[in-house]
């Protein structure tokens, strides 16, 4: 009696810690929103908060919209799955003829997406006007999670143009030379980029724009049996993509880079960088061998390349995709290597920030795993060890790149070696996780009697 009574009271403050931690963490993220909201207006531009807002009577910006409806629907039946559907379609036909009768122009030729973000607010009050108990909390959670998605696409560009307009000057002269110790792999990607056009180039520019599709697609794939078992499971490829994208901005105000195309290159239009440039060399030739310095940059363009997000973003799809069926494998692996070609083909990133990004992405990864774990020795050891590594790349580019890119032969390797030896800890430690199948032990065959 007293087991069972000892038992409940655990469960009770269990949920009442679990429920104290999600307000917690949705006043921190609403309060990242107002500060984020604040400090767009201060540079003359509307923040996530005016931009999700205003999605819900102009026309929508590029952005995750019918993704984030795709991923509240986990939660629904089938039938109310095709009615939420329907009714976004709908809402979206009315506002488009609304629209071509008035003349009004629309954002990047974008029409539809009003109707997703209605029908993902309906969902909301719904829940909390016609829900109750269990029901109520997994019908918000799945809103939550949709508007999260398109909240994450607006925070990243408020938080790009915090970067541009307060980081002037960049450091992309260290990573450069740094980037000699790996054989200036952007530069050589860009030649054969080149080399394939047009193919290549369309190629690699689809699958580099379409990334948070193929993030979505693998995510319906987790997340397909929450409307059948009421339940989210405990980790899936949403949360690691909305703390990548969390935690990565931070990185870029301490280091701010703009990727070759823009401080070697003409930058990305073709002609707008080239009078900030150090020299127009990408991707003909590597700079020259000298001593790096942070130089001044235009106030428009992003510092947003270490560490790279995009190979942190499709590490994450390639690692939960590997319990996904055969066609979804190959799609995982089918994007990591065609986003780590386009990162360095498009001059986007330099080699060096592709290794911050995979082992940004594994120490992300195993400390969500830990956390839900309960933070083992092995989980710790692992997130110490990735934070470790991660904040000795940025050193090592920062303050030791000539003597990088002086004795290729050997940082070079060793740059790699310590990317690879996260990768084997993650593995290693995973494994130990899971839990072990012990193969059923079959009958003795049993001797007829003489």
């Amino acid at each position: 009696m007293f087991s069972r009574i000892d038992a409940d009271a655990a469960l009770a403050a269990c949920r009442q810690r679990r429920a104290v931690l999600w307000a917690v963490a949705g006043v921190a993220a609403l309060g990242i929103l107002v500060a984020l909201e604040i400090a767009a207006r201060r540079y003359g531009q509307p923040g996530p908060i005016t931009d999700q807002l205003s999605g819900l009577l102009f026309a929508p910006k590029p952005g995750p919209l019918y993704g984030g409806l795709a991923l509240m629907m986990v939660v629904l039946t089938w039938r109310q799955r095709f009615i939420a559907a329907g009714a976004a379609v709908g809402i979206d036909a009315v506002f488009v003829l609304v629209r071509w009768a008035v003349g009004a122009e629309t954002a990047d030729g974008r029409f539809f997406g009003n109707g997703a973000l209605w029908v993902m607010l309906g969902c909301a009050v719904v829940a909390v006007t016609r829900r109750t108990g269990a029901e109520r909390t997994l019908l918000l959670k799945g809103v939550g999670l949709g508007l999260l998605l398109v909240a994450g696409r607006k925070t990243g560009d408020t938080w790009l143009l915090i970067t541009a307009k307060s980081r002037p000057a960049v450091l992309d002269q260290y990573v450069a030379t740094a980037d000699h110790a790996l054989g200036n792999p952007s530069w050589l990607m860009g030649r054969i980029v080149d080399a394939t056009d047009p193919i290549g180039p369309h190629v690699l520019h689809l699958v580099y724009a379409q990334l948070a599709v193929a993030a979505v697609v693998v995510a319906l794939y987790q997340l397909r049996d929450v409307a059948a078992e009421r339940r989210f499971p405990r980790h899936h490829l949403v949360r690691t993509f909305l703390v990548i994208g969390l935690l990565g901005p931070a990185i870029y105000m301490i280091f701010p880079v703009v990727g070759p195309v823009f401080a070697y290159g003409p930058g990305a239009s073709g002609t707008g960088g080239v009078q900030w440039a150090v020299a127009d060399l990408w991707p003909d030739a590597p700079p020259a061998l000298g001593t790096p310095h942070s130089m001044p940059y235009d106030g428009i363009t992003p510092r947003n390349c270490m560490p790279s997000l995009h190979t942190a973003w499709a590490t994450a799809i390639f690692i939960h995709s590997r319990r996904a069926p055969r066609i979804l494998r190959f799609a995982g692996t089918f994007w990591l290597v065609a986003t780590l070609s386009a990162t360095l083909g498009f001059g986007y990133h330099y080699g060096a920030d592709l290794v911050a990004g995979v082992v940004f992405a594994l120490t992300v990864e195993a400390a969500l795993r830990s956390f839900d774990r309960g933070w083992d020795r092995a989980g710790i050891q692992l997130a110490c060890y990735g934070v470790t590594v991660f904040a000795a790349l940025l050193v090592c580019y920062r303050y030791l790149p000539t003597q990088l890119a002086g004795r290729p032969w050997l940082f070079g390797p060793l740059l790699v070696l310590a990317m690879v030896s996260v990768i084997y800890g993650y593995v290693r430690t995973t494994e130990l996780w899971e839990p072990a199948t012990v193969p059923a032990q079959q009958p003795e065959p049993q001797l007829e009697p003489a």
